[in-house]
């Protein structure tokens, strides 16, 4: 079918533009065959999932690309996840890390209560979000995106004891900071984002 997930279920079924939400949320993840139900993901809710899903289709999906594919927002971007790989060179390359780094902690420095933390531990950090996010062109660890998140970013968060406000500001300023990076320009007009 062409057009929105979330316009096609309220048309065809008559639901309120909720209801179509979470319905596409539950489309979306059964697609994919996205992993909800291991242990580690008990503590997340339906909402956590559908909220995900939502954020997914409007910028993982062929519609956040192509509003006129059928089946636009359920099946992922093949091409964005490849080129999803291209943020290895933020792990592979040290003094790029390093800069990286630098660039995160000058700006988050008094603003974080777990900065010593996140200063400590930002190269495995980084790694875990780059690991995870390079990996995606294999089916199975599409399948296991959450509980990859979970284990290489949210457990080692948690288990700092990081506040949600904290890892908001982490992760906005580490996507900010890329942006400064000289040696990722490339990366991003091969992404097709603007600097």
């Amino acid at each position: 079918m062409r057009g929105s997930l979330v316009d096609n279920i309220q048309q065809h079924f008559l639901l309120s533009d909720r209801l179509a939400r979470d319905y596409a949320a539950i489309v979306f993840f059964a697609n994919n065959r996205f992993e909800t139900g291991k242990k580690k993901l008990q503590y997340l809710s339906f909402g956590d999932f559908a909220f995900c899903a939502e954020l997914m289709i409007q910028n993982w999906t062929l519609g956040a690309v192509d509003s006129q594919v059928d089946d636009m927002d359920v099946d992922l971007d093949k091409e964005f996840l490849q080129d999803l790989k291209e943020l290895k060179v933020l792990v592979a390359d040290k003094d790029l890390l390093d800069l990286h780094k630098s660039l995160v902690c000058t700006a988050l420095r008094g603003k974080l209560g777990v900065f010593s933390e996140m200063e400590a531990n930002f190269k495995n950090l980084s790694r875990g979000l780059v690991n995870v996010a390079a990996k995606l062109t294999h089916n199975k660890d599409v399948r296991d995106l959450f509980v990859d998140l979970v284990e290489k970013f949210v457990e080692p968060c948690r288990s700092d004891h990081w506040p949600l406000n904290d890892v908001r500001l982490f992760l906005n300023q580490y996507s900010a900071s890329v942006h400064s990076l000289d040696g990722f320009r490339f990366v991003w007009l091969c992404l097709g984002l603007s600097l």
